[in-house]
């Protein structure tokens, strides 16, 4: 997707997610045989409900179709949130895995898989599992030592709500 392309879709869906009180997280165009797939990604502090991504989707379409933005060929839209396994890369993903398991590929030394306690301007305090029965341990990363950051999947944590009424 040109550039031009790219910021003239952002332009046109920008207004239309951010009414509905969500953030655009990504927008991609490509190619399937003839037709064209514009993806767009959306998410918000309090999740993404079906409900709502049915919604924009219908506003989405109609807005594209009343304008020239995807060309004049067939083009096919996907509206969705991102998957658990999405890279958290922005401040406000970090802010929304609070209380998360997350695995850190810091800039120097080997991964680390921490829960995400704080999220500030500058980094995560983090708890470190303890391993072999010893207690977790606190630990400070700033954003600047981050190579990549990913939420880890738990089949097995507790809500915080479970953790509350225990």
């Amino acid at each position: 997707m040109s550039t031009t392309q790219n910021e003239r879709l952002r332009g046109l869906l920008e207004p239309l997610v951010s009414a509905r009180r969500l953030d655009l997280e990504e927008i991609e165009v490509s190619r399937a045989g003839r037709r064209q797939v514009l993806r767009v990604v959306v998410d918000s502090d309090a999740g993404v409900e079906l409900d709502a991504i049915a919604e924009l989707s219908r506003v989405v379409s109609s807005t594209l179709d009343e304008t020239d933005a995807m060309g004049e060929g067939e083009y096919v839209l996907e509206v969705s949130s991102p998957g658990a396994d999405r890279p958290l890369t922005e401040h406000r993903h970090y802010v929304r895995a609070t209380g998360r398991l997350v695995r850190i590929q810091l800039r120097e030394g080997a991964p680390l898989v921490a829960r995400i306690l704080d999220v500030d301007d500058e980094g995560l305090d983090l708890e470190v599992p303890g391993v072999k029965g010893r207690k977790p341990t606190a630990r400070r990363v700033d954003f600047a030592d981050i190579a990549k950051a990913r939420v880890e999947i738990e089949f097995s944590r507790k809500d915080k709500k479970e953790e509350e009424e225990a």
